[in-house]
């Protein structure tokens, strides 16, 4: 365990936090106490930018501005305000997460990191930046940012993902984190990584704790740090989906609730195997999935859409409705509807391109 004396760790602390309250952001969750929507922006900020973040933010309290109107909401409203933000598995967690507070905790998001682990769907990460920003509890916070300016000052060599250099980074946040003074440490931190310290061309002659930093005072080029292991290529794979008419309405199917995307609403089809046409495989997914026969007309649009571990081309054709009464094997859900109605329903971001194009064409 990194051990840092305390004349460093009090140095350090100061500065940062003097740093911090001079140039910290004015971010919209930054202007209440209320743990419930720390809550909400901590799970938003995870896996996605501040500039992002704050207008989903903005919509989201005000349509579920607390737990019970989250808890008592349906699932379709939740993803449809989450719509376009991503990692959808997020969204669905916070509502299972709001029901057994409402229902077993008598309303209340816990004030500690141990009490709020035990909350099904809150992790801990999300159980770090809640009970340290909204109670502040002495716990740290270890996101991506903090990481790079810990790798970085303390000039861990090995890439994070490794179990010895993320321990040496969690003890140093550790030891770092003054008492009584979590919530603005953890978020100061956050912030240096995310306005200074930042993954290329970290600005270290507005750092307030440049002079710690280890990579500044040893290494020409600080951002070589974190250490990465190179990426995996990640696959790709084309899907065909169907734009399948019958009369002036569109067959829509809902993805299960569990799983990449669950509850979200798409196009039916699939993806292609090997040395088979785009055609014959919507054909192909259409029948074996929904049991619908139809005849694809036309192309329509191509989407390209990049995931965490793969890569997709959404193939998108004007079909039309042959027979069949639709009996998903699979999904959870399906309906005939009109265009402006599937408007109103929470769709991947690929799925909503297509259909931004189709509603388009038809003004």
């Amino acid at each position: 365990m990194i051990k840092l004396e305390k004349k460093f760790t009090s140095a350090f602390s100061s500065k940062l936090l003097a740093w911090y309250a001079v140039n910290k952001r004015d971010l919209p969750w930054r202007r209440v106490e209320n743990p419930y929507k720390t809550w909400i922006s901590e799970v938003m900020l995870q896996q996605t930018q501040v500039g992002t973040v704050i207008p989903y933010y903005n919509r989201f309290v005000k349509e579920f501005p607390d737990l019970r109107a989250l808890a008592e909401a349906a699932l379709a409203d939740i993803l449809k305000a989450w719509e376009g933000l991503g990692y959808y598995a997020r969204a669905r967690n916070l509502q299972r997460a709001a029901r057994v507070l409402v229902n077993e905790q008598g309303g209340v998001l816990p004030n500690t990191h141990e009490a709020l682990l035990k909350i099904p769907g809150i992790g801990p990460y999300t159980a770090a930046a809640v009970a340290s920003i909204a109670y502040n509890e002495n716990y740290p916070v270890v996101d991506g940012n903090v990481i790079r300016v810990l790798a970085r000052v303390m000039k861990i060599l090995t890439p994070p993902s490794q179990k010895t250099a993320k321990s040496g980074i969690v003890n140093a946040a550790t030891e770092l984190l003054p008492a009584g003074q979590a919530g603005d440490f953890n978020q100061a931190m956050m912030e240096l990584g995310a306005t200074v310290c930042t993954p290329k061309k970290p600005n270290c002659s507005e750092c307030p704790v440049a002079s710690f930093c280890q990579a500044h005072q040893t290494m020409r080029d600080p951002s070589v740090l974190p250490a990465k292991i190179p990426p995996r290529k990640r696959p790709h794979y084309d899907i065909a989906v169907g734009i399948v008419w019958n009369d002036d309405r569109l067959l829509m199917v809902r993805r299960p609730t569990s799983g990449m995307l669950g509850g979200l609403w798409e196009f039916p089809g699939g993806k292609q195997e090997k040395n088979e046409s785009l055609e014959r495989c919507l054909e192909r997914e259409i029948q074996d999935e929904m049991q619908v026969e139809v005849d694809v007309l036309a192309h329509f649009r191509t989407v390209p859409h990049a995931y965490t571990h793969f890569k997709i081309t959404l193939h998108a054709f004007q079909c039309r409705y042959l027979a069949g009464q639709p009996s998903p094997k699979t999904a959870a859900d399906w309906d005939w509807l009109e265009p402006e109605q599937v408007t109103a329903l929470a769709l991947p971001k690929s799925n909503k391109k297509i259909l931004e194009a189709l509603m388009e064409n038809r003004r």
